[in-house]
């Protein structure tokens, strides 16, 4: 697991940077979470090892560090295992980091499953094995805390109500008003029978955690109403300084789900269908950020929708980017897509491709030091389990090849 980037697929690819790979043991890494430290000029990768790719196999999170250089490339440290990131016959899974930038804290959120408990066992059971855990770092990321067991404190009796649950799995973030957002979902169970579930009632609901005192504790919203999955969020700032957050959800009705929020992630109102954005027909996790409109962009074919509105004047201040896999029928062909407009429907332009062939799990970052964007996501030439690879690319990047006028999207 060098540092060098190399190119694979076509040539308008960006180049890739492997940092996790299937070794010839069997052992498999998966569910990418990637954060950018901008202080420290540092990423930092997560993602989890399993000893087999099932999600039963899951043992222990990972993590790589990349010291940003001068010269835009990124020097990566060697692969760690996270010890403290665990409880005790548990395996964890679904990494979630945040930094909050008062107290100078990273957080790293992710779920502890009991033994080899399947999902979807709970699921049909209605009795949940998931605890929420936490670790947190002062340093970067260098050292990190004991596990806290945040189960009780945070979601308490609506545990009763839920089959079981997750974190992201990717990035949260700090609202502008200094509130943490962690995207979460839930196996909301509407009815019992004797303890158990009335089959086919069960299904799952996105929602966030919060915390308006730092990280200090931490509570948790009101799911949305459509059914919706794995999700991540990302505020969005208006012309006249109001805030909103937006939620991108996993679905399996061949389209993505979204909402918005506008009490910080308390609820999300009117969550609706992205007729832009396909879904894989059993969904797949995809990650969205936030990120402040240029001033300036310069003519890249005006067929890119804008809702109406000016590439000079966007309505908002922040736009929006999101990674997915673009295929309808599997998971291949990862994807950037653009959101100029991102408080109306249908903003979204068509997606530039990163990766031609099987392609995952991902998760974005934005470097506002150099303007460019970077990408944590499973993917190979056979399988999006082969590895999980590294890549920057600009904003110019994807308007380019963004737009309407690329034949080769299906």
């Amino acid at each position: 697991m060098g540092n060098a980037p190399s190119k694979s697929g076509g040539g308008d690819e960006p180049a890739k940077t492997t940092l996790f790979e299937r070794e010839p043991s069997g052992i498999t890494y998966r569910i990418p979470a990637l954060i950018y430290l901008k202080h420290s000029r540092t990423f930092l990768a997560f993602a989890e090892k399993r000893s087999r790719p099932s999600d039963t196999s899951a043992k222990i999170l990972v993590m790589r560090s990349g010291a940003l250089k001068d010269d835009g490339s990124v020097q990566w440290s060697t692969s760690q295992e996270l010890s403290t990131a665990c409880l005790p016959h548990h395996r964890t899974m679904n990494p979630c980091p945040v930094y909050e930038k008062n107290s100078k804290t990273l957080f790293l959120f992710f779920i502890c499953v009991w033994g080899r408990t399947k999902e979807k066992r709970q699921i049909l059971t209605g009795r949940n094995k998931t605890r929420l855990c936490c670790v947190s770092s002062s340093d970067d990321g260098q050292t990190w805390s004991q596990a806290k067991d945040l189960t009780e404190s945070v979601i308490g009796k609506t545990i009763c109500k839920w089959a079981t649950f997750a974190v992201g799995p990717g990035h949260g973030v700090q609202l502008e008003n200094g509130r943490l957002i962690i995207p979460a979902y839930a196996y909301y169970v509407p009815y019992r029978c004797c303890s158990f579930p009335i089959p086919c009632t069960v299904y799952p609901h996105a929602l966030s955690l919060y915390s308006k005192d730092f990280g200090q504790t931490w509570q948790i919203g009101k799911m949305l109403q459509n059914k919706s999955c794995e999700c991540e969020m990302a505020e969005i700032i208006d012309h006249e300084g109001r805030s909103h957050l937006y939620c991108n959800a996993r679905n399996t009705g061949g389209h993505r789900c979204e909402a918005l929020s506008e009490n910080s992630g308390v609820c999300f109102d009117k969550p609706h269908f992205a007729p832009e954005l396909v879904e894989t027909p059993l969904g797949c996790q995809g990650s969205v950020i936030g990120f402040p409109a240029p001033e300036f962009v310069a003519n890249d074919d005006a067929e890119s929708k804008t809702c109406g509105t000016s590439l000079l004047s966007p309505d908002t201040q922040t736009w929006l980017l999101f990674v997915h896999p673009t295929n309808k029928s599997s998971r291949r062909d990862m994807g950037v897509y653009l959101n100029r407009s991102p408080l109306h429907s249908s903003g979204w332009d068509r997606p530039r491709i990163i990766h031609r062939g099987p392609s995952g799990y991902s998760d974005l970052a934005y470097n506002g030091d150099t303007d460019r964007f970077s990408c944590l996501m499973e993917c190979g030439k056979e399988s999006e389990l082969e590895q999980i690879a590294f890549m920057s690319f600009t904003l110019n990047d994807v308007m380019q090849m963004g737009s309407k006028k690329d034949k080769r999207m299906r």
